[in-house]
């Protein structure tokens, strides 16, 4: 006997989450995980079994549903990586240098 799926019948789309899952699913120039993530939610909507997203994409059931319950909690923004903790980060995002300079050391 098959069990049915927790995300069964829970994941339904906004015509605006549609859209926006499918422009990502088809991105050339997003992070690859980005698109994946945007392929399980599109697949969990059409009523597709989460073993089948997972062969067809080639990763967990477990993180196909982690996905689908994080997007029904939390809808797109769930799908965006969660803050890591950790050391800050120690140089500023621009290169640390003053405007002008190069940053390399004189003999």
């Amino acid at each position: 006997m098959r069990l049915k799926s927790p995300l069964h019948g829970k994941l339904t789309l906004t015509e605006e989450e549609r859209t926006e899952l499918e422009r990502r699913s088809r991105a050339l120039g997003a992070p690859y995980r980005m698109v994946v993530r945007a392929k399980v939610i599109l697949g969990l909507a059409a009523a597709r079994g989460i073993g089948a997203i997972s062969r067809e994409l080639h990763m967990q059931r477990r993180h196909v549903r982690k996905w689908g319950e994080r997007f029904v909690r939390k809808r797109l923004p769930g799908l965006d990586d969660d803050p890591r903790s950790g050391r800050p980060a120690r140089f500023s995002p621009r290169g640390g240098c003053a405007s002008g300079e190069a940053g390399l050391r004189a003999a």
